[in-house]
């Protein structure tokens, strides 16, 4: 009796598609130091019991990563290093994929990873240095712009975790990730760094007056919405995205970019929609590979002469 062939079910194949296309943004440049396997017993700078270690985890960085992006590029310094240093309008996947691989490796890799990682990032930002557009001075050493673009980042990935995580964090373990988090912007060099959700709220209102949505802004909008596969399911999952993203940021920073979408299209469809996506995206995803790796190196008992010293 021939066989009855099995069709793909067309569900399956979309959230594939999908998920394919969520890595690749995320996946075309990485540090050659990244990895999360050895040394045995090490917890890297934070360990298994951080918030930190439980927020990174969960497909909500997607959102998150999109919306820092979004929210950093507001600053006319920050920028105009971007431009004048990398290849962002020609590779501007790399960018992405460079943060990506920065956070997951301070994160999750082990102490001599990170740091070696954080130490890579410092010698590359002694040579970003020149003047902007509007003919001020800027370093990409610079403590103050390395505080704008940390805060900018953790309170985009707080943002979307509060929104789109079935569980999560609530108080203290709030304050707490502010807290990790701050090493990793100290090891870079910047200073003044904000601890707590009262801290990152007075240092947002007092850094507005630096930031403006000029021309190089707007690039890194309209590369964000540019679809970056041709098939309709990733296309409308990336447009979903970018619109979450965009609905994360602060209402100050969405007015900067000129973002006047009515607050019911956000309410009624973007944020269920992308908590349906998100869950279909977990289950295509499962549990992260690299929380995997660091959670068996973590737990596994040190070689000798090694020992770990994460929290």
């Amino acid at each position: 009796m021939a066989k009855v062939p099995v069709l793909p079910n067309p569900a399956l194949l979309a959230r594939q598609q999908i998920a394919d296309g969520v890595r690749s943004l995320f996946a075309s440049s990485r540090f050659p130091q990244e990895q999360y396997t050895d040394p045995p017993g090490d917890p890297g700078l934070f360990g298994p019991s951080s918030v930190t270690w439980a927020i990174h985890a969960d497909v909500t960085m997607f959102v998150g990563g999109i919306s820092a992006v979004m929210l950093q590029a507001l600053h006319p310094l920050a920028m105009a290093g971007v431009v004048d240093h990398s290849r962002f309008r020609e590779a501007p996947l790399e960018r992405l994929s460079r943060t990506s691989s920065f956070v997951g490796a301070t994160t999750y890799g082990s102490t001599e990873v990170a740091e070696s990682i954080i130490a890579t990032v410092r010698r590359i930002h002694r040579r970003v240095v020149g003047v902007a557009p509007d003919g001020r001075p800027y370093d990409a050493a610079d403590p103050a712009l390395l505080r704008w673009i940390h805060v900018a980042e953790t309170v985009s990935f707080l943002r979307a975790h509060q929104r789109y995580s079935p569980f999560p964090r609530r108080g203290a373990d709030l304050d707490r990730y502010y807290s990790e988090m701050a090493v990793v912007a100290e090891k870079l060099g910047a200073t003044e760094v904000p601890r707590t959700r009262v801290d990152v709220r007075e240092y947002l209102r007092a850094v507005r007056p630096e930031l403006a949505a000029g021309p190089e802004a707007a690039d890194v909008m309209r590369f964000l919405r540019r679809p970056m596969r041709g098939d309709p399911a990733s296309r409308g999952a990336h447009q979903l995205l970018v619109m979450a993203a965009e609905d994360l940021l602060p209402g100050w920073a969405r007015a900067m970019h000129g973002i006047r979408r009515p607050m019911a299209t956000d309410l009624g469809f973007v944020r269920p929609a992308t908590a349906a996506l998100l869950l279909s995206l977990r289950a295509v995803l499962g549990t992260s590979p690299v929380l995997v790796q660091a959670q068996r190196r973590a737990s596994a008992p040190p070689s000798r002469g090694t020992s770990g010293s994460g929290s």
